[in-house]
């Protein structure tokens, strides 16, 4: 298959944007935008100088070394046609583990003037019940006390600015791309409430001289598995450690506050917005929102492919019907947006079997998103008087899930919840289903006074031990 070579000269580049996370998503999203717009001569100083700060990222970072930072980025079409694009806009790649002063140096650079940030909905070290920074965590501790030897993200950055703001390299915006209401109100809570605790003087010049401009990004991009790799190598007749495959649906819409200048992305397809909040809504509501929604029950009735578990008719009008009669009243469309077609895709790109994303990347983590996708519209719901019985089906499937860890076929599995706190554990652990809605995820909403929703989650917790997931959804959508 025909793969298309970026045709801008890599030696012209300057990276103007350092990259937090150089995860897949960001390779098939930020990194693929801005790999397209390098394209344009007066756009080289917009390079990306990715950071990875875990010991666990070693691997990333020497395969895409390896091969000079380039990595191929295959888009799987709904239609069944695939793109591939060979992406170059990685311009420096930097690891904190081996040399944590090149990155504070980095960041402190006159030429750089975003900073970008896929650290996933937990990796803002915010408490679940309260949104507050959470000062007690031990890294954080380490950080504040050791600004020079930071291991956090946050002491990377507040120890990068006070080096731009002594060596006088001017304003930048930190720009968060992950999935988040109102993420860049989201990370300058996070960043502000650290900074201030190291250095009240440093906090100042933050207020003045560092934009946090809200965004919605939207691109599912399935985790690579080694077998994917030989497929995906297979298919463009290249050798690379580390490709990525996606969606062929791309948006990015971004508050257009940028302190210190931007990249001109409107130039290949980026929307910018005085206000992203309906754009923010409609997709953590729909999209992020469906994908929990169908995560849970999917898996416990066997599936472990999205594509799969779109092709059985109860999940399919499960998902339908949470987001017509459950969601749709409650999301106003942004100006332009037709609220019906945009659905009618969604499950288009669900059903994507080029994609064939992995249900245990949908169910992983669900404790930082349930507060997200979850929990704002199920409060509203609740003080509507909507009907309760798909979100209560929902957080009982994922107690069974977290609890017994064998879906319907006595298929044992292992979970994924970084963000467990032993306090959650307890109430995993305890027979009575509603010490469950003390989890951390749920605890700023007080679930348990909710009546009606508790007599059916408790229903629907003994159903699902009796008769396991099947059956318990049919009754659901009959």
């Amino acid at each position: 298959m025909n793969v298309e070579h970026y045709s801008y000269e890599r030696k012209n580049i300057q990276a103007g944007i350092l990259h937090i996370g150089v995860g897949n998503f960001h390779r098939a999203h930020q990194a693929f935008y801005t790999d397209q717009l390098l394209k344009d001569e007066d756009q080289s100083k917009w390079g990306i100088c990715g950071v990875c700060l875990l010991p666990s990222d070693e691997k990333i970072v020497k395969n895409l070394r390896s091969q000079n930072l380039d990595y191929t980025l295959t888009v799987c079409g709904r239609d069944g046609q695939d793109k591939i694009y060979q992406v170059g806009s990685l311009k420096e790649l930097l690891w904190a583990v081996e040399d944590p002063q090149a990155v504070l140096d980095k960041i402190a650079e006159n030429a750089v003037k975003i900073i970008t940030l896929t650290i996933t909905e937990g990796g803002y070290n915010l408490d679940k019940a309260t949104n507050k920074f959470i000062l007690e965590d031990e890294k954080i501790k380490h950080d504040l006390a050791n600004p020079g030897h930071p291991v956090t993200v946050f002491g990377f950055i507040a120890e990068g600015l006070r080096l731009r703001r002594t060596k006088g390299s001017g304003g930048i915006t930190i720009l968060s791309c992950d999935n988040l209401q109102h993420n860049g109100n989201t990370a300058k809570s996070a960043f502000m409430a650290f900074i201030t605790a190291q250095d009240k003087d440093l906090a100042e010049w933050v207020k003045v001289n560092v934009s946090f401009p809200n965004s919605m990004v939207d691109r599912i991009t399935p985790a690579t598995m080694p077998e994917d790799v030989e497929r995906l190598n297979k298919k463009s007749g290249l050798t690379d450690l580390t490709p990525v495959y996606c969606e062929d649906f791309i948006q990015w819409v971004i508050e257009d506050n940028f302190i210190a200048g931007r990249p001109a992305w409107e130039r290949v397809g980026v929307e910018f917005a005085a206000d992203v909040t309906a754009f923010e809504n409609m997709k953590l509501s729909l999209l992020n929102a469906a994908h929990t929604l169908l995560s849970y029950p999917s898996f416990l009735k066997g599936y472990r492919k999205v594509d799969q578990a779109m092709q059985d008719e109860d999940i399919i009008q499960y998902v339908r019907d949470f987001m017509d009669i459950d969601i749709t009243p409650l999301v106003p469309a942004p100006q332009g947006t037709d609220l019906e077609e945009y659905k009618r895709i969604l499950l288009e790109r669900f059903a994507n079997r080029s994609v064939s994303d992995q249900l245990s990347r949908l169910c992983f983590d669900g404790i930082s998103k349930f507060p997200v996708y979850v929990m704002p519209n199920l409060m509203k719901m609740l003080k509507n008087g909507q009907n309760l019985k798909r979100l209560a089906f929902l957080i009982a499937a994922y107690r069974h899930y977290l609890k017994y860890q064998k879906d319907d076929h006595g298929l044992s599995y292992t979970i994924a919840e970084p963000w467990l706190t032993p306090a959650d554990e307890k109430y995993i652990a305890s027979n009575e289903p509603i010490d469950f809605l003390n989890l951390s995820a749920f605890k700023s909403t007080d679930l348990k006074t909710a009546t009606d929703f508790v007599g059916l989650y408790s229903l629907f917790v003994s159903k699902l031990k009796e008769e396991g997931i099947k059956s318990v959804l049919q009754a659901i959508v009959a």
